[in-house]
């Protein structure tokens, strides 16, 4: 295993421990599971699915160390973006799709240019991935991307009828998972 390899799995699993350590502070909320299960067990199957191709390997679509190092940065920049999110929400963090019993609004830190900062972080992590190391990691973006605007709405939904007041006005005024775009 080369060492941009390494660098690309060790951050990953870093930041999916850390992410499991911070959701023992959540507060406490309901999911309906029925929604999640079939999404993330896709997910799971395309990372198992890409993480055992290695035909293309030796066909010549290795990655050169400039392309490498642009993906690291933008790795390390994505996985910040989401713990500077994660941070930010504190006890209010939930899985998708989660109702809270208490909600609150958070509007700081990274909320106050894009409404799902964390799956923003995620994705631009996931293509630095795929620049970084190889673009078949493009396909597992792609379907979690697709999951993401999925688990937006949702949340969005809830927050509107959780919070009627606020979020609308919010909504408005914050793009959704990318600044300055949508």
């Amino acid at each position: 295993m080369r060492a941009v390899e390494i660098a690309f799995l060790a951050g990953w699993v870093a930041f999916w421990l850390y992410w499991l350590v911070a959701a023992l502070s959540a507060k406490r909320g309901r999911i309906a599971w029925g929604r999640v299960v079939g999404p993330r067990l896709v997910i799971v199957a395309l990372v198992i699915f890409v993480a055992h191709q290695r035909a293309f390997r030796h066909h010549g679509i290795e990655t050169g160390p400039w392309r490498a190092g642009f993906g690291l940065a933008l790795f390390v920049l994505g996985l910040a973006w989401a713990i500077w999110a994660r941070v930010h929400m504190g006890r209010n963090w939930g899985s998708p799709m989660t109702r809270k019993d208490e909600p609150e609004l958070v509007t700081s830190g990274p909320y106050r240019w894009v409404r799902h900062p964390i799956y923003s972080g995620i994705l631009a992590a996931g293509g630095g991935t795929a620049i970084g190391l190889d673009w078949r990691w493009l396909i597992i973006v792609v379907a979690v991307g697709a999951y993401f605007i999925y688990s937006a709405r949702v949340e969005e939904r809830i927050l509107t009828e959780q919070l009627p007041d606020a979020y609308p006005r919010y909504r408005r005024r914050t793009k959704m998972i990318v600044p300055f775009a949508f």
